[in-house]
């Protein structure tokens, strides 16, 4: 492509929404341009990057005996009421006005629509579809680019088995087959249990990038590898011992003290001390909640842990509830349910609200004072605490999901009766899988690792263009034309080159585009080397320069070049 003719409208500035750099640099390097909150056009030279990840997606799922639809983003809002999702999403997902349609955030009712109309049998399975397809979902905060936004291209699969065992190998064959996406990809990224939320199903793995723009924060041991989302994540601490000494609870008088720090502060005792408490509502009624000191509540545990949806009560349901505001609530004389986390097991000599503004109680034994009191962990895991499975420290950091992997298990075929014939003749649900794979995400989470302070670093499979021939002096007829038989002859050898072949353009800024633009290499023919038959040669990720002779720039030194730069 000659860049005279390309639209490649590249941008000198940071533009003012943009603070993490893969936005930044998918809009300075025009691969997006925003039409709308959370909506984004590709541009030609994103689309190029776009069609090369879903490519490599492509062999990796036809290998694993993947087939491809295309589904309708367009779908009857009837099919996901069969399920409970259109309330489950919420606002997220987005319906059409005065009409009986829902823009698809995932598709596995529609999936599941299908293989209820035609695979009856256990002999119909083992079944894996996917597609690649526009996918919407209201996201109420769009930020960070392609990150999170609220229109999107994604991979996503399902598999349809006749038994667990049958799931497990499914499931097992996307794990490996997103191992090597990635890596072909040219991903650093690390796999964590995590969570299923409105998928539903049981065993989940998000596969991760560690970057400060994610909004996932994972726990991670460098030592052993083990990972976790901090929704189910756990660590080793160590669990307070019953003090021998015992008093009968008191009340004490706390004026204006609210949080934990200002009640230690007060009372001049440690967080170790205290029991915070926090009030969560639940279909089932109120659940009162126990944390050691500033601990704070995991709300995913908890909910796992009373089995039903949790959300924080309001202000003005605290005091109907308790008597009091937060900040001045505790167990003793809590009418209702209680779970305190593990760290609180037994434990005594507790401070904690009395359940009347300004006042705490001490000496709580929560064995003595609180009936019925349970058990869990609930807690969110902090840096530095021991690894579960070696011991070593924790790492609490960000990340973005690249892909998530879930056993739906038959959430799905129950609800919509997709129903098989097993080898006895006895009707049941079909057992499903779900996968998916975020295209922008894996380019921006690509440009997350791999660019500098000049602009994105590609490397060969993901690069719009492997090669970047800039032409200097392009006004000079002679360095022209051997610029442009250059550009021509390494087409004819087959590789991806774009050309810059703009005449009004100066030698510094054309650098600066291709420093910004990252193909691997550039090739930059000037009057100088030209003389002398040459051409300098810069490799983007090294900044490396060397000459090279016009005759020896045959396919098997420029792939020695291309290859020189994935190291």
């Amino acid at each position: 492509m000659r860049l005279s003719r390309a639209y490649i409208p590249t941008l000198k500035e940071v533009p003012n929404d943009a603070v993490v750099a893969s936005h930044i640099l998918m809009l300075r390097a025009a691969m997006i341009r925003p039409v709308g909150a959370g909506i984004y056009s590709v541009l030609p030279l994103g689309y190029r990057v776009m069609k090369k990840v879903t490519e490599i997606i492509r062999e990796e799922m036809d290998a694993i005996g993947g087939q491809e639809f295309h589904l309708p983003a367009l779908n009857p809002k009837e099919i996901w009421e069969e399920t409970g999702r259109v309330e489950a999403f919420g606002d997220i997902l987005f319906q059409i006005k005065n009409r009986d349609y829902v823009l698809a955030p995932t598709h596995e009712e529609i999936m599941t629509y299908h293989a209820r109309r035609t695979v009856q049998s256990y002999k119909d399975m083992p079944q894996i579809w996917y597609q690649i397809q526009t996918k919407f979902r209201n996201e109420p905060r769009p930020k960070s680019g392609v990150l999170r936004g609220r229109q999107f291209l994604m991979k996503d699969s399902y598999s349809f088995d006749s038994s667990p065992e049958g799931l497990d190998a499914s499931y097992e064959l996307h794990d490996k087959a997103y191992r090597r996406i990635f890596e072909r990809c040219g991903l650093k990224f690390f796999i964590v249990g995590a969570s299923s939320g409105a998928m539903g199903g049981s065993g989940s793995e998000e596969f991760m990038v560690a970057s400060e723009a994610g909004e996932d924060t994972v726990a991670h041991c460098e030592k052993c590898g083990y990972a976790a989302n901090v929704e189910v994540a756990a660590s080793n601490v160590t669990t307070l011992p019953r003090y021998e000494e015992e008093k009968a609870c008191y009340d004490i008088s706390t004026p204006g003290v609210k949080s934990i720090d200002e009640l230690c502060e007060f009372l001049k005792i440690n967080e170790t001390e205290c029991a915070k408490s926090r009030v969560y509502i639940t279909e089932k009624g109120p659940v009162l909640v126990l944390m050691q000191g500033n601990d704070e509540v995991n709300e995913t545990k908890l909910e796992k842990a009373v089995g039903v949806a949790v959300r924080p009560g309001h202000p003005d349901e605290l005091k109907e509830i308790t008597g009091a505001d937060a900040g001045s609530i505790g167990p003793v004389g809590f009418k209702g349910r209680i779970i305190a986390d593990n760290l609180l097991l037994d434990r005594n000599m507790l401070f904690s609200g009395a359940n009347k503004n300004d006042y705490h109680t001490g000496g709580i034994d929560l064995k003595r004072d609180v009936n019925d009191i349970e058990y869990a962990d609930l807690r969110i895991v902090e840096s530095g605490e021991s690894c579960t499975k070696c011991g070593a420290p924790l790492g609490v950091f960000k990340a973005i999901e690249l892909g998530h992997i879930f056993k739906l298990g038959t959430k799905y075929s129950e609800s919509m009766k997709a129903l098989f014939l097993d080898e006895h003749g006895a009707e049941k649900p079909i057992i499903m899988g779900s996968y998916g794979i975020g295209v922008e995400r894996v380019m921006a989470c690509y440009i997350e690792q791999n660019h500098d302070e000049n602009g994105i670093i590609w490397n060969k499979l993901l690069a719009p263009y492997q090669i970047h021939l800039i032409g200097l002096n392009m006004k000079k007829p002679h360095l022209a034309e051997a610029a442009l038989k250059l550009y021509d002859q390494m087409k004819r050898l087959g590789f991806d080159v774009l050309f810059d072949d703009r005449e009004d353009a100066q030698a510094g800024f054309k650098f600066k585009d291709a420093d910004l633009l990252g193909m691997p290499v550039q090739i930059i023919v000037g009057e100088k080397k030209l003389a002398v038959g040459q051409v300098e040669v810069k490799i983007r990720k090294t900044g490396e320069r060397m000459d090279a002779e016009l005759v020896n720039l045959d396919k098997e030194f420029l792939n020695k070049l291309l290859e020189k730069a994935d190291e």
